[in-house]
């Protein structure tokens, strides 16, 4: 797994992040992975409906109305 090294820590930042870790009972270190992983993933995924909402929002939108069939699918037969 790569590695990252974090150079000029803040005091406050680094006391801020032991507590944190503290109190989600993981390491420092840990806890430093957890907020990274929760940071990319939370700004870089865009789901394709928003991707195209954004496409045509400054066009005025697009008028569709969808009618989704709510009938539950039946599950595939194994013979």
């Amino acid at each position: 797994m790569p590695d990252i090294l974090v150079r000029n820590l803040s005091p406050e930042t680094h006391r801020a992040l032991r507590a944190r870790a503290s109190r989600h009972g993981r390491s420092t270190a840990a806890e430093a992975r957890v907020i990274l992983d929760e940071a990319v993933r939370s700004s870089a995924r865009v789901g394709l409906g928003t991707a195209l909402a954004a496409l045509v929002h400054p066009l005025g939108g697009l008028p569709i109305k969808i009618d989704r069939d709510r009938t539950p699918a039946k599950p595939p037969r194994f013979e």
